[in-house]
């Protein structure tokens, strides 16, 4: 969430920024102003009503005390008329406070300088590419086949249980899923991240707090009978768990990881692109967080992208990193980078992750703040990024290592698994 006084003060830089993102509704950033206006008015107004009732109150003990009863009668029915206009003030107050906080969560995060102008997928600029493209033996399958032929995952299984987009794995697949969930904790701790199991359900305030509400609401599942919303990522619980929580500048940067599973109604998803593990409405996910002094959050930033990078080097896949444009990026990020993993059979890239700076966007509505040498409070900057999604990872280790007599696995898996190959 975006602070009214940065507002106030950079009005036409803030209409500026929105415009990068294609932010259709500018004309709120001047309604935020003029609310804002209102409530300093109405805010001055009930001070100096208050302030009239306790001094015309004192004065009337001192007339009493004198034995005026008449000019002391006189006073309280003058209090009493200035008491009686300042609950109307207060109601109004407590409306355009609640107006202007509504209207200021409906404005998304700014985007950075960094980022690049643009308005869809195909304007995002690729930053540098690495691994190779493995050159495939005819007959070559996608993924969704490998896991049929080697019982592996099970789609219609799930849809038996559940309903599309929730695979059953077995056997080796299963196998495969943990080995890639405990070595991307292990690489994540080793490099100081703390690893944390939080909930995977959240109440509102959680939610609100990271961005999923009020903007992708319709994006998650929701527990009506206790108003619980289950996790669309675990950047919701662990970013959480500094809400309202005053830190002390050599605390940061406070660095967390946490395996969950992640819960995505992925409303309006059809089609090739959802086949397979290529979209899920449930799907594992490792993730890194970071709360960190403001000055640092962009160094911070290309680090983050740097230790997801080794995790794709080491897996030995082919990939891209994206910075992505304006148009491209989500709600609550100042920048973005996408990790994009080639897909061999299916012959396309696929996202395996993102890495956002959010700046203070989050921590403003989470009140997550430190206190520096010189005793001032400031807000924490907040990041995250995949480390790794696994469904993607899964297909493309799948497709990519396939050969006429198996699925050769990569080296650094071999010690998690217990095994080095799937035939």
């Amino acid at each position: 969430m975006l602070q009214v006084a940065f507002i106030r003060q950079h009005t036409e830089l803030v209409k500026e920024r929105l415009a990068v993102k294609h932010f259709k509704e500018l004309q709120l950033v001047d309604e935020i102003i003029s609310l804002d206006d209102e409530r300093k008015k109405l805010q001055t107004e009930s001070e100096n009503t208050q302030s009239k009732i306790n001094t015309t109150s004192k004065e009337i003990g001192a007339l009493m005390a004198k034995g005026q009863k008449a000019e002391g009668d006189a006073k309280r029915q003058e209090v009493a008329a200035l008491k009686s206009t300042l609950q109307p003030i207060a109601e109004r107050l407590a409306t355009v406070e609640k107006q202007l906080q509504d209207t200021i969560t409906k404005l998304p995060n700014l985007p950075s300088a960094n980022v690049p102008r643009g308005r869809t997928p195909e304007e995002n600029v690729i930053v540098r590419e690495g691994g190779q493209k493995p050159l495939l033996h005819n007959g070559a399958v996608p993924h969704w086949d490998l896991a049929k032929k080697f019982n592996l995952i099970d789609f219609e299984l799930g849809n038996k249980i559940t309903g599309s987009g929730f695979p059953v794995y077995i056997g080796k697949g299963a196998k495969l899923q943990r080995a890639l969930i405990q070595y991307f904790l292990d690489y994540n701790t080793a490099a100081g991240y703390t690893e944390y199991m939080p909930p995977l359900m959240v109440n509102e305030a959680s939610a609100f707090g990271t961005g999923q509400l009020p903007d992708k609401e319709g994006q998650m599942y929701f527990v009506t009978e206790d108003n619980f919303y289950l996790i669309p990522t675990a950047e919701v619980p662990v970013t959480n768990i500094y809400r309202d929580e005053l830190l002390k500048e050599s605390d940061l940067p406070v660095k967390m990881t946490a395996y969950t599973p992640c819960f995505r109604r992925e409303a309006g998803s059809y089609g090739k692109d959802v086949r397979g593990l290529n979209r899920l409405h449930q799907f594992d996910k490792v993730e890194v967080v970071q709360l960190v002094h403001p000055d640092k959050s962009y160094a911070v930033l290309e680090e983050m992208v740097n230790h997801v990078e080794k995790l794709l080097q080491e897996l030995k896949l082919p990939y891209r990193i994206l910075n992505l444009c304006g148009g491209d990026m989500g709600f609550t990020s100042a920048q973005t980078y996408d990790f994009e993993v080639y897909s061999a059979a299916q012959e396309k890239w696929l996202e395996v992750s993102s890495v956002s700076n959010f700046e203070a966007y989050q921590t403003n509505r989470l009140k997550v703040r430190f206190k520096d040498s010189n005793g001032k409070n400031h807000l924490v900057h907040s990041l995250n990024g995949s480390s790794l999604a696994l469904p993607r990872i899964l297909a493309c280790l799948l497709e990519n290592n396939q050969a006429e007599t198996g699925i050769q696995l990569p080296p650094v898996l071999h010690s998690y698994l217990g095994y080095t190959s799937i035939d």
